[in-house]
């Protein structure tokens, strides 16, 4: 990976949602091992895991949390060496509003998959 791998960051961001999209226990699980190194780790105000199990579990609760809303990217990927961050918001399937919005600062590793993810809420619902 170079200073400045773009191509390495879309597609480590691309695999990212695709975890977080991903409907189904199962598709989870294997999106996440797409995604994740073995050892990889999620955190954010509301969550501290590592894992491949722990990232799963943060992801279903999320759904179930909020059924068939789909989390997107806003804006551009920004990085440098092993590291990128972006924007995201978590969008209602009924109505295209977005009341969870974010971002991310994610490490990658040789691989190119993802070996920490360090998440930022900026908009979070009130009730």
């Amino acid at each position: 990976m170079t200073a400045h791998d773009t191509a390495a960051y879309q597609t480590a961001v691309a695999r990212y949602f695709e975890a977080w999209n991903v409907q189904g226990t199962e598709n989870t699980d294997k999106a996440v091992a797409a995604a994740w190194t073995e050892d990889g780790s999620y955190t954010d105000p509301l969550a501290d895991v590592s894992g491949h199990e722990g990232i799963a579990t943060v992801i279903n609760a999320a759904h179930e949390q909020f059924p068939g809303y789909r989390f997107r990217q806003t804006g551009t990927i920004d990085g440098h060496h092993h590291i990128a961050r972006f924007g995201w918001e978590l969008v209602s399937p009924t109505d295209g509003s977005a009341p969870v919005a974010g971002f991310d600062v994610i490490t990658l590793a040789d691989d190119g998959r993802i070996h920490t993810v360090h998440g930022f809420l900026d908009r979070v619902p009130t009730d």
